[in-house]
């Protein structure tokens, strides 16, 4: 019997999987029933490729923005040009992936945070969500949000914090975005936040190539692995993956307005 209900994976690096090609990551999701992807940007170097990737297959949607490892290469001009990018490219969906990363290089944590505001302030003259980085950073990346976001809808990418910080997120109206962490056996933190958050405030990701759901723990990820993501989270509620789909799907549909 064919299944009724899809996935959207709102967060993969499928420009950086090495071991099958970017046309065989598309074949292998669309036969694990995922119907969207969402490309994030990292580099700046890269704005031209992920936004072409975008305009050039169907499924495929983008963020761009620059990732606070690398917030020492931002330069103003960057603004601009994601903004002319935006303006012809209606597969951009967000800006995405920034905010503050203090695990491996705490020296320029003023540069990540000055970066960071710079591009809250693009999304909100574009009306646009932002997708938030936040590794070992919670209080300056909740902070930042609270304090200089106006307009844009919040998703917590890759959530790595408490239930109780997850509540207070959501009580900002910010959404949660869980990858394959929660498969792991010893996740009990990230098993907690599946379980404890509002449906209507979940989105699934797999952050491709990196973080690979169990049973494929060790390899290299791609989105067709989101549904092990989806399968872990309705177990530990107790509720179908199809509900799972049904949800996370409409959340994503609600926030990107896909237009295309």
């Amino acid at each position: 019997m064919e299944k009724k209900y899809s996935f959207i994976d709102t967060h993969s690096h499928i420009d950086m999987i090495e071991k099958i090609t970017l046309e065989e990551v598309i074949t292998n999701a669309d036969q694990n029933n995922v119907t969207k992807i969402i490309l994030p940007c990292a580099y700046p170097k890269d704005i031209d490729k992920i936004s072409q990737i975008a305009a050039s297959y169907p499924n495929i949607y983008a963020y761009l923005g620059v990732h606070p490892s690398e917030a020492k290469d931002w330069d103003d001009s960057l603004a601009e040009k994601i903004e002319n990018e935006i303006s012809f490219n209606k597969k951009i969906v967000g800006i995405g992936e920034i905010g503050l990363d203090y695990y491996w290089d705490k020296s320029f944590n003023a540069v990540q945070k000055e970066v960071f505001i710079k591009q809250i302030q693009l999304a909100n003259k574009l009306n646009l969500p932002i997708n938030i980085h936040d590794r070992e950073a919670h209080k300056d990346c909740f902070d930042i949000l609270t304090e200089y976001n106006k307009n844009s809808t919040v998703i917590m990418h890759c959530f790595s914090g408490s239930i109780e910080f997850a509540k207070e997120c959501i009580n900002a109206g910010f959404y949660i975005a869980i990858g394959g962490v929660v498969t792991f056996k010893n996740a009990v933190k990230m098993k907690e936040v599946a379980k404890g958050i509002p449906l209507e405030r979940l989105l699934l990701e797999t952050d491709a190539p990196y973080l690979t759901p169990v049973p494929y723990r060790g390899e290299e990820n791609q989105p067709a692995y989101v549904k092990f993501v989806a399968e872990e989270i309705a177990n530990l509620r107790k509720i179908t993956v199809e509900e799972i789909a049904l949800a996370t799907s409409e959340n994503a549909e609600r926030i990107f307005n896909f237009q295309i």
